[in-house]
């Protein structure tokens, strides 16, 4: 089981196992050359959750940055580590899954993954098309790699609280985590209330707002609230917002190749936010940044961002 390092705490998983809060994220259109040494500095420093995915290209650097941090000592063993990959929508197919996993594991150079999540709530076809997800079929697939082992805990992405309670409604190993685009400009509660009353652990992507991303938004990095409180608190903006999701519960994967903000990433666990500040918080106008609208088709699985959200919009 993955251990928390000296900073970063932990939640409890319904699997038994522990996932560290604040991960490194390698999904990028701009990952560094140096991506595994990167990883391996963040290590260093105290990261022990690393989250990728087949359709980031990330794989071969995470495995490469899990084989050099045992071998210098960074960690004791590959279990201090805690890696999350995600299945990718042409491979979310039943028969398709654990080949894909074992692809996975292959690229990274590991036996087993601590995470592995459905990507997203649709597959495709050989010609990338969006098709319906058969989703009582992938997930008896996912549950079949949890019971060989070759991943610790299962669950799913971007799915939105109605397709979580369909999942639940059928799972014989629920899902550990659901992990969907939150921060203080997206809050998420209604996945937040069936997540937390089904043990499920909600993670947050673009915990920052993926800012300078196709999709991202300045919500969150040019929130004159967070400013206020940053400068009041002596802390960075990015502080402020991930001491935010730590308070509410949540794990956030942020992703940052800068080694001055990895470390100020981690300085979140030893101060707190204020009723004031929350309430201020609490006051930021909510809006989705990852529509997804990539995924509609007039003949797909999904015609409409209504359709694709199930109205949480």
């Amino acid at each position: 089981m993955a251990g928390a390092s000296a900073s970063i705490p932990c939640l409890a998983l319904n699997t038994g196992h522990a996932i560290p809060v604040l991960g490194f994220g390698t999904g990028s259109s701009s990952t560094p050359e140096d991506l595994a040494a990167t990883i391996l500095h963040a290590v260093r420093l105290g990261y022990r959750h690393i989250d990728t995915a087949s359709v980031y290209g990330t794989e071969g650097a995470v495995g490469a940055a899990v084989a050099d941090a045992v071998a210098t000592g960074a960690v004791a063993t590959r279990a201090d580590l805690f890696v999350t990959s995600k299945l990718w929508m042409n491979d979310a197919h039943p028969d398709r899954v654990l080949p894909a996993l074992r692809e996975s594991l292959a690229r990274l150079g590991l036996d087993y993954l601590d995470l592995f999540l459905v990507h997203w709530p649709l597959a495709a076809d050989e010609n990338k098309k969006p098709v319906p997800l058969d989703m009582e079929g992938v997930w008896r697939a996912m549950e079949e790699c949890h019971r060989l082992g070759l991943a610790r805990s299962i669950g799913v992405s971007n799915f939105s609280a109605a397709k979580m309670s369909r999942l639940l409604a059928f799972a014989a190993v629920p899902p550990a985590v659901n992990q969907v685009e939150l921060n203080v400009g997206w809050r998420q509660e209604k996945v937040r209330e069936v997540c937390a009353k089904n043990g499920v652990v909600v993670t947050a992507f673009s915990p920052l707002g993926a800012i300078g991303t196709m999709w991202g938004s300045n919500a969150v990095m040019e929130s004159g609230v967070l400013q206020d409180i940053a400068a009041k608190r002596g802390k960075t903006v990015a502080q402020v917002a991930l001491r935010w999701l730590h308070e509410q519960g949540l794990c956030f994967v942020a992703r940052s190749f800068n080694k001055e903000r990895l470390k100020q990433n981690m300085e979140l666990f030893d101060w707190e936010l204020t009723d004031d500040d929350k309430e201020k918080i609490m006051g930021i106008p909510q809006r989705r940044a990852c529509h997804g609208e990539f995924f509609l088709s007039p003949d797909g699985p999904y015609k409409s961002l209504e359709e694709l959200w199930d109205g949480e919009i």
